[in-house]
């Protein structure tokens, strides 16, 4: 039995719920697979990489994928890098639909540095960039640069945004693994493993056939919903238990 749980995104009590939920099925020291997509948006981005550091930490049998939120965090804190090629609209990590203002403020909370910001300039991130490098923790930074970008539990491989289809695992880019929607998100082929990812926000979990989506939307308001793997079927989990999650339940 495996539990996953899709992209956080700094909501800390949707995590609690969803920890709730899981040690209600399964006990509170059940494998769980989180999909990356910690920080940005929510407001305890901070918080959310505590509690999976400190359960690692504590022997809990937690896989922690990296998500692309994660690394534009990590490239801003670390080089000073603000901007990715994968974001089509130009926005940088810490305009308010990327989320990055949330996180800072996370690490920040004395200091209302982005309230009003907006667009934040090149002056504003001058000065903001060292600040923020000093207040992130050195082990948040490393847990990021270190954590895995994919993992293959049950016969299933999960990762956060997906695969370049008829691409070997070895050669998939982290570029492809953290970022790929086209090419990807209407691909129905057979990939030779059920893959499991978040990254692409639904309003619940959908089992596609060929692959699972488990982002339902935490990052934009709406309920983090935990999943499990039993025996080879999935189920989605709330308050009154399991519902199955198959392909069947698609609407056409």
């Amino acid at each position: 039995m495996l539990y996953a749980i899709g992209d956080i995104h700094g909501f800390t009590d949707q995590l609690d719920r969803a920890f709730d939920l899981i040690a209600a099925d399964g006990g509170k020291d059940a494998p769980i697979v989180f999909m990356g997509d910690y920080v940005d948006r929510g407001p305890n981005a901070k918080g959310v990489i505590e509690t999976l550091m400190a359960g690692q930490a504590a022997g809990r049998p937690w896989t922690c994928l990296i998500g692309n939120h994660d690394l534009m965090f990590w490239r801003f804190v670390t080089q000073g890098i603000w901007q990715d090629r994968m974001i089509k609209s130009g926005k940088g990590w810490l305009h308010h639909r990327l989320g990055g203002n949330t996180t800072t403020m996370s690490y920040l909370p004395d200091l209302d540095l982005l309230e009003g910001i907006d667009p934040v300039t090149d002056a504003d991130r001058a000065w903001l960039q060292p600040l923020l490098r000093e207040a992130v923790p050195q082990a948040h930074l490393d847990w990021i640069a270190n954590g895995p970008r994919y993992a293959e539990r049950h016969g299933h491989l999960f990762v956060h945004a997906g695969i370049r289809p008829h691409v070997a695992l070895p050669d998939q880019t982290e570029e492809d693994l953290v970022w790929i929607r086209e090419g990807w998100i209407d691909n129905t082929d057979d990939h030779g493993v059920m893959v499991v990812h978040g990254h692409t926000a639904l309003d619940f979990p959908e089992h596609r056939g060929n692959r699972i989506n488990i982002d339902s939307g935490a990052g934009y308001g709406r309920t983090l919903v935990p999943t499990v793997l039993d025996d080879g079927q999935w189920y989605t989990l709330d308050e009154t238990g399991r519902t199955p999650l198959t392909p069947s339940q698609l609407a056409d």
